[in-house]
């Protein structure tokens, strides 16, 4: 894991579900081999996935670790913040977002779904890239169950596992190509996803931007139910670093 410092970051005050802070939850839980560390913030390898976990009310030091963590000009990306980030931070996207959890799916498998894997990663990087479901990065097939469907050989459809709080599954990735659509595959394939959740005895959720409606429509049908509107910010670091606490500290000496 990353660099120093002390202190953990928490959960959201008063409330302190792992839905709320579901990165924190998943890099402090499940996925903490993933955690790279820097004081009280923790992220996903840049080539896992942008979430990153910050503490309730970043001060100055998290926002130094932050700006440290993603390099000068680098980018970040965070969806439990409750403030505007500090001078020199820029924020690069902001997009309003919807979180639903499970409360009456029918899980199923799916005789046509295949599991995925490493080896698959060009065909579904491609397949992410004609059809944009969100983050899809060459290392996010290690966080969990990824299934696709494939006609004449070729990838048309898939769905997978992404953040991984203590008790939850998030599903992500959910696409299907132009080629293959109006065939119910999307449905199918979270079904089948969401049905090696509940065998684990965990409970799907999933997120995606409150303007994508038709996503929506289809969750709901499929049993999920709105829970949260958290809202998701791509940031840029200053493109000078401050200084780091241990730079501060050698110079009053």
């Amino acid at each position: 894991m990353a660099g120093g410092g002390s202190g953990e970051p928490r959960l959201v005050a008063g409330d302190p579900h792992p839905l709320d802070a579901p990165a924190l939850a998943s890099l402090t839980g499940p996925h903490a081999h993933f955690a790279e560390r820097r004081g009280r913030i923790l992220r996903y390898p840049v080539d896992v996935t942008p979430w990153t976990a910050h503490p309730d009310a970043p001060d100055a030091r998290d926002w130094a670790d932050l700006a440290a963590l993603a390099g000068p000009g680098g980018t970040i990306g965070l969806n439990t913040l409750r403030e505007e980030p500090p001078e020199g931070w820029e924020i690069l996207q902001r997009v309003a977002g919807v979180q639903l959890v499970d409360e009456s799916v029918v899980p199923e498998p799916d005789a046509e779904a295949v599991r995925l894997g490493p080896a698959d990663v060009p065909e579904m990087l491609d397949l992410v890239a004609r059809t944009r479901p969100g983050p899809f990065l060459p290392r996010t097939v290690e966080l969990g169950t990824y299934l696709g469907i494939r006609r004449g050989g070729a990838l048309v459809a898939m769905a997978g596992e992404r953040l991984h709080p203590p008790g939850w599954t998030e599903i992500s990735a959910v696409c299907t190509d132009e080629s293959a659509r109006g065939q119910g595959l999307a449905s199918r394939l979270v079904r089948a996803v969401a049905y090696g959740i509940r065998e684990r005895g965990e409970t799907p959720f999933l997120h995606t931007s409150a303007a994508n409606t038709g996503a929506i429509r289809l969750y709901e049908s499929l049993g999920f139910r709105l829970r949260a509107h958290p809202e998701f910010l791509s940031l840029q670091a200053p493109a000078a670093l401050p200084p780091t606490e241990e730079a501060r500290e050698a110079a009053l000496r």
